[in-house]
Parts: structure tokens; sequence; C-alpha cells
């Protein structure tokens, strides 16, 4: 299973983005393989509108399971549920300390948007 972090670095010891639409960056780390490729979200950091919505389509296409953010807004949360990726509300420094409460069973799944729409 895949599972997706936002962030604003390019490995595991990059911080966690607080933001899931607006990230810089997503890690996409392969539990089976232990290894993870970073995807670029740059287009969505100046939109205007419809940010989480896309940046959710990307995690989807990328055959994501979880997504493991600060914070996740209505609408995103909306497409990653339909497309039955669970999330994860976490407030770890890193994304490697983030993976690590993941894997020890210690992050709790959202069940709801915890943020409002246009949240910086």
């Amino acid at each position: 299973m895949k599972i997706v972090f936002s962030t604003s670095g390019d490995g595991l010891d990059a911080p966690l983005d607080s933001r899931f639409g607006r990230a810089p960056k997503f890690l996409a780390y392969d539990l089976e393989t232990d290894s993870f490729e970073v995807i670029d979200n740059l287009q969505n950091l100046q939109a205007a509108q419809g940010a989480g919505v896309q940046a959710a389509s990307t995690v989807a296409r990328l055959g994501a399971g979880a997504v493991v953010t600060g914070h996740c807004g209505p609408k995103a949360f909306r497409v990653l549920s339909t497309a039955g990726i669970k999330v994860y509300p976490c407030d770890a420094p890193t994304v490697a300390a983030a993976l690590e409460l993941y894997r020890a069973g210690k992050l709790a799944e959202a069940r709801n948007a915890d943020v409002e729409g246009h949240w910086a």
C-alpha cells in the first residue's frame, strides 16, 4: 500500500506540511517495497480555488490507500473518501516521524475535514 505525506521536501527527513491541497510536494511511500517517490504539487500553491480537489485527484491517481497530513479541507476530504483513501491528521515534525507513528498505529483516522475550505 502507498501512503502519501504532504511535505515541502524531497526525503523522509523533510517537514510534514500542515496543508494538504496547497502542500508544495507529496511523498508517496510504498510500504511493500520501503521506497518512495516525490511528486510536485506546485500548480496548486497559487490556485484561486480547487487546490484540494486537484491534490486529492493526484493522490488517487498514485494509487494511495492513505494520506498523512496536517489538515484536510472539506472538498479534498470528500474526494479522498470517495476514492477509498483514508486521511490521518498528524502534527509530526517530519515525514519520517509521521511514518513511524502510522506504522505504530498511533494515528487516528479522520472522519471529517478538520478545516474550512481555502485554509492557508
